[in-house]
């Protein structure tokens, strides 16, 4: 996970924007050595703890519908590098070929397994692999399809410094975005890339120039909070710029009930 010198990243991330966020990771390498050994050593004991659950999941998910157990889909990582993700299906099979790359939380693709599993946050606990792997990490920006890193910022490459993550600020306050979605008009991968994707970036980038082992550990436990809902209510001027923020159309009560809930 260590940093690579400024002449070996790729091309479309050496840019004036990520000057900044390489120069102070760079410093940050002991630190994120530290990262990785953790991630290793916790994704292992994890994936061990919860073997049980993985087999009852994926039998509950073949009975239910024809289809794999994972879903794998392509993202980006570090460097851009993409992957296949490891996510527990909660869709009919192909559901990318007769849909958007982003879901709303009504979406007639879900299946009845699907709708628990997505309740309940499982889909993603088998992104352990991933973790286990080196292709995500932990705490980090959410891993993006290609169609929309290719719409990043150059400020927005800098998100890929690091390698994807399980959880972030960002995912804790847009924990419930498919119910904006599922609010909103319009198409929603253009929503999604046009309204939310900026506003998660905002974050995503802050935690970056605020890195610190310290800092993503609290971050995990705010994650187990928000799932529990118990996490703590977000700061109200982050509230405000949430509200302000989305632009598509959706009501300022609704909004209001999502940052209630634990956004």
């Amino acid at each position: 996970m260590l940093i690579k010198k400024w002449d070996k990243l790729p091309e479309f991330m050496k840019n004036d924007a990520v000057r900044p966020y390489y120069e102070h990771l760079r410093k940050k390498n002991f630190s994120l050595f530290i990262k990785r050994v953790f991630d290793f050593l916790v994704s292992t004991i994890m994936l061990l703890i919860l073997s049980p659950v993985f087999i009852i999941l994926a039998i509950a998910i073949k009975i239910d519908s024809k289809g794999p157990v994972f879903y794998r889909q392509v993202r980006v990582t570090q460097y851009g590098k993409k992957f296949k993700i490891f996510k527990f299906r909660t869709m009919v099979q192909n559901a990318d070929a007769i849909g958007a790359h982003v879901t709303a939380k009504a979406d007639a693709r879900i299946t009845k397994v699907g709708k628990f599993i997505r309740k309940c946050r499982l889909d993603e606990v088998s992104q352990l692999i991933d973790v286990w792997r080196g292709k995500m990490t932990f705490v980090g920006t959410r891993p993006e399809v290609p169609e929309f890193v290719d719409k990043y910022t150059p400020e927005m490459m800098a998100t890929l410094l690091l390698p994807a993550g399980v959880t972030s600020k960002a995912s804790i306050f847009y924990k419930d975005e498919d119910e904006i979605l599922a609010k909103c008009e319009g198409e929603t991968s253009e929503v999604y890339l046009n309204e939310i994707l900026p506003e998660k970036m905002k974050y995503n980038l802050q935690a970056i120039k605020e890195f610190s082992l310290f800092s993503e550990l609290k971050t995990m436990f705010q994650t187990v909070g928000a799932v529990l809902k118990k996490g703590e209510e977000p700061d109200e001027n982050i509230d405000e710029e949430i509200k302000d923020d989305i632009s598509c159309e959706v009501t300022e009560e609704v909004v209001d009930e999502l940052i209630d809930k634990g956004e």
